[in-house]
């Protein structure tokens, strides 16, 4: 056993505790007796006036076990006041307020980009079915299937945004550390993260590639010959 094991056996340790905040590194503490007798050579009596105490119960912040709470506690000195009485969620919630804002507005931006982006590649690909209903009204001629013509479209939509999601991958790695500060126990390279967004963005895109190929093996081939 080293001498950090033995101290830690001594004295005991308890988990982090955040007192600065959830984002922030949980500093180091050390707990005293609330009752110090002959404490660092003093030869007095030293009393904690300040106490914090934590109940865990599925009741807590109702009203009814707030009364409880006081009772109990006046029941032993009716002259000690409770102040600050809160449930720990309130407090998760307060330190995480500017952090879950600011994800908040980077959530409705990345979603506004990523609707921006779908409406883009459908533009692409409706544009593409336009300039070339002659030649789907040839491949339609010719006997080709309705899956092929689909398919042909859909696979342009995945090359566009093949290469739209590996420059984002691209721009998130060179970015990350300038998330660090907002993300709490998740490492800013996270690859579940990652490869779910690219993933949805990917399925999104191909979504938007199949409308505008579905429309396109409705092309009569006889008016798309007709029209040139």
């Amino acid at each position: 056993m080293t001498l950090q094991d033995d101290w830690r056996e001594v004295i005991g340790v308890v988990a982090d505790v955040r007192d600065d905040g959830v984002p922030l590194k949980a500093p180091a503490t050390v707990y005293w007796p609330l009752l110090q007798k002959n404490f660092q050579g003093d030869g007095g009596v030293s009393v904690r006036r300040g106490v914090a105490l934590v109940s865990r119960t599925p009741r807590a912040g109702s009203t009814g076990f707030l009364r409880e709470l006081r009772q109990a506690v006046w029941s032993v000195n009716p002259n000690l006041p409770l102040a600050g009485v809160t449930t720990l969620e309130t407090l998760y919630d307060k330190s995480l307020a500017r952090t879950s804002f600011t994800l908040v507005m980077l959530a409705i931006a990345g979603g506004m980009a990523l609707l921006l982006g779908v409406i883009g590649i459908y533009g692409v690909i409706s544009y593409s079915v336009s300039q070339r209903r002659r030649e789907i009204g040839i491949r339609l001629a010719l006997g080709a299937p309705y899956s092929e013509v689909i398919g042909m479209f859909v696979r342009h939509g995945l090359i566009l945004s093949s290469i739209g999601a590996a420059c984002g991958l691209t721009a998130a790695f060179a970015l990350s550390r300038l998330m660090k500060s907002l993300l709490f126990d998740v490492s800013p390279v996270d690859p579940v993260t990652y490869v779910s967004v690219s993933a949805g963005l990917i399925v999104a895109a191909m979504l938007a590639s199949y409308l505008p190929a579905r429309r396109a093996t409705k092309v009569d081939p006889v008016e798309a010959l007709r029209a040139e």
